[in-house]
């Protein structure tokens, strides 16, 4: 069977008239090899499209030329963008475009948390969803080193009264941080409620658009900036990143204790594990556990708790970080890695959104 991303490459052929590619252009919602053939669903923005028909035929030869005149298609269809009532029930009244919100959590610093938030956020980005990327951790922004976009400032555009902060885009992701608004060279010494005050107005006054993913990138541990978010908004689910080692290990449970908590209620849709072997680019086939075997595997299992992904210790992924060219830009291994740790946060967050109403926000007495 042929994967999400082989039919995404394949459907990047597959031009809207006079515009990018369906796949840029997040058209595609749905791309899946069954056992009843290829399924394709694509949405558009008119409600009766006048290039539908033209854009299903497109994507059958496209997909046949790719994979043979005998490939079995068992549906292409063609949704227009539905009643807007249905979105604004999905959505939060503070950001009422953006359909889910994930939290990147971790239980201690230093497991490399803000890597995996940016890299999820461009990997999902280049997988045709619309995304953006809040660089909510006010004490430590890494954001505008990481995406090589230090220096810029987002500039506020008008809509009535009220004022909209524009946020930085780059590699395909809308982008807001603190990091934009102090030096870099400036430490930001705020007390708790001035940083969750200006967390609310980077949620609140951000120009997001419609997104189907808002990426949190969250401050290490559990902290003021943790409790107003879920005090915010209704966040869809949180990811908690550790490293194998049992130190991080004790503060990821931590974390998810936090989330999983019945007064806060957010789904953990899963644990991805950092750092979790170094291979020498001299040995290829060799894997060294620096900082323990499978650590997360074994969480995962004992807390029933989805293992998202493994990322190990590739110079690339420091590299990149200090570059700023993230490295889910890249089609080598570890840029696959990160292909198939956003596959597999779709697929939990759509499953989680199937089985789950939308999470409420906290209200705290």
């Amino acid at each position: 069977m042929y994967s999400h991303q082989q039919l995404l490459e394949v459907l990047k052929k597959v031009k809207y008239p006079g515009r990018e590619d369906i796949v840029t252009l997040g058209m595609v919602e749905k791309a899946e090899h069954t056992a009843e053939g290829i399924i394709i669903i694509l949405k558009t923005e008119k409600q009766k499209d006048p290039v539908a028909s033209s854009l299903k035929h497109a994507c059958v030869k496209a997909l046949k030329d790719a994979f043979g005149p005998d490939t079995q298609i068992a549906s292409v269809e063609i949704k227009g963008p539905g009643p807007r009532v249905k979105f604004e029930q999905m959505a939060d009244e503070l950001i009422p475009g953006v359909k889910n919100i994930i939290a990147i959590a971790s239980g201690k610093g230093g497991v490399g948390k803000s890597t995996i938030a940016i890299n999820v956020a461009v990997a999902l980005a280049r997988q045709g969803y619309a995304t953006g990327l809040l660089d909510a951790d006010i004490f430590g922004p890494s954001a505008p080193k990481m995406l090589d976009t230090e220096g810029e400032r987002p500039f506020v555009r008008k809509e009535g009264e009220k004022e909209l902060v524009v946020p930085i885009e780059k590699y395909g992701i809308k982008v807001l941080s603190i990091g934009y608004f102090v030096s870099q060279d400036d430490a930001v010494v705020w007390r708790g409620p001035l940083a969750s005050n200006f967390l609310k107005q980077l949620l609140g006054s951000g120009d997001w658009g419609e997104l189907d993913y808002l990426i949190v990138d969250l401050p290490p541990g559990t902290s003021d900036i943790h409790l107003t978010l879920v005090q915010s908004v209704g966040v869809t689910g949180a990811v908690i990143v550790s490293t194998p080692q049992k130190v991080a290990l004790a503060d990821a449970i931590k974390g998810i204790s936090m989330f999983s908590n019945e007064k806060i209620n957010v789904p953990v849709l899963g644990l991805v594990e950092n750092m979790s072997w170094f291979t020498p680019a001299e040995l290829p086939g060799n894997k060294y556990y620096i900082f323990g075997k499978e650590g997360c595997k074994k969480l995962a299992e004992d807390m029933n708790i989805p293992l998202l992904g493994q990322i190990p210790v590739v110079q690339s992924i420091c590299d990149s970080g200090d570059s700023g060219l993230p490295v889910a830009l890249q089609d080598d291994a570890v840029g696959k890695a990160f292909e198939k740790l956003a596959v597999q946060l779709v697929e939990k967050t759509e499953e989680r959104n199937r089985k789950k109403g939308p999470t409420q926000k906290v209200h705290v007495n």
